[in-house]
């Protein structure tokens, strides 16, 4: 039977499904792809909240997009979401994901900063976590806004950025560098394995199926030796210990919804802090269904992490 004939879906992510594969035709190029993703991402962007303003910049030869409440900032300047998109690692870019942004501006007033970070094939790992540290410190280093505080950093990232995100905490521990305040992954590559029960039940899902996520990988990581560096996949790291707290967002039917359960369970037995939610009936990529009110729930729960590890 097919994943449909298995899985029962709402109404309203199999209208969400429907009109991504009907926006996202391609002609099964690369550059075709890359292409029908930014359609579909910007299909489902909703409108920018009023009270922002948002600026274009150039960081380290990296596109940066900085969105600023327009309200007094906080003494010492506004908190940093350091924001790590997803797409496979080789698609994406600033203007496929102000969708995260717009849904994180109508529930925090947070400064948020998002990464154009090189993208696979031309530049696989470890070029794109490379990049997300390249900007990690120049906001810690006070170079992106003086309405920064450059202490007080959460980094987030969904699917492929939220390996980024996990990977980059994991790396930052290894060097010795200061951990961010948090760590919101969002149903995230964790592994280069594909056994885990998820991708077992879920395979052939429409929004990402164990054969789309390999072909990612291969092009991520063409290096056999390199499919299992922590820093590329966080889930095989030798040890957790001395990880940012994390909230992990998975959506239930998903091939990556085990590894994500898995990863808190890894960090909680090694003493760091981590909360899962989650979204009920969503599919990989259901983030982008605004509206949806699982949806806007996982919305609600990741906003009071966000908020909760800036608080401290």
């Amino acid at each position: 039977m097919s994943f449909h004939d298995r899985i029962p879906l709402c109404p309203e992510i199999l209208d969400f499904l429907a009109t991504s594969r009907r926006i996202g035709a391609s002609d099964g190029s690369l550059e075709g792809g890359r292409e029908a993703f930014l359609r579909v991402c910007r299909h489902f962007t909703p409108p920018r909240p009023d009270g922002w303003q948002v600026t274009d910049l150039q960081v380290d030869a990296l596109p940066v997009r900085l969105y600023l409440p327009l309200a007094q900032a906080p003494s010492g300047g506004w908190p940093v979401l350091l924001y790590l998109h997803g797409g496979g690692w080789d698609h994406g870019h600033l203007d496929t994901h102000d969708w995260f942004a717009h849904a994180i501006a109508r529930r925090l007033k947070i400064a948020i900063v998002a990464v154009a970070y090189r993208l696979a094939p031309e530049h696989p790992f470890p070029a794109s976590l490379d990049d997300s540290l390249s900007i990690l410190h120049a906001i810690r280093a006070g170079r992106l806004s003086d309405a920064l505080n450059p202490q007080r950093i959460v980094v987030a990232g969904d699917s492929a950025g939220g390996a980024l995100a996990a990977g980059l905490c994991v790396r930052l521990r290894d060097q010795g560098q200061a951990q961010p305040l948090g760590q919101a992954l969002l149903y995230p590559v964790l592994t280069t394995h594909s056994h885990q029960p998820s991708a077992s039940l879920y395979f052939d899902a429409p929004s990402l199926s164990v054969e789309s996520l390999a072909g990612c990988l291969s092009r991520y990581l063409p290096d056999p030796a390199l499919r299992e560096h922590p820093w590329a996949m966080a889930l095989h790291a030798k040890s957790f210990e001395g990880l940012a707290p994390a909230f992990i967002g998975v959506a239930e039917h998903d091939i990556l919804y085990s590894e994500g359960l898995h990863y808190a369970e890894r960090l909680r037995q090694d003493g760091t802090s981590a909360t899962v939610h989650v979204g009920k009936g969503m599919v990989h990529g259901s983030l982008r269904a605004m509206g949806v009110a699982e949806v806007e729930r996982f919305y609600d729960a990741l906003a009071a992490a966000i908020e909760g590890f800036v608080r401290g």
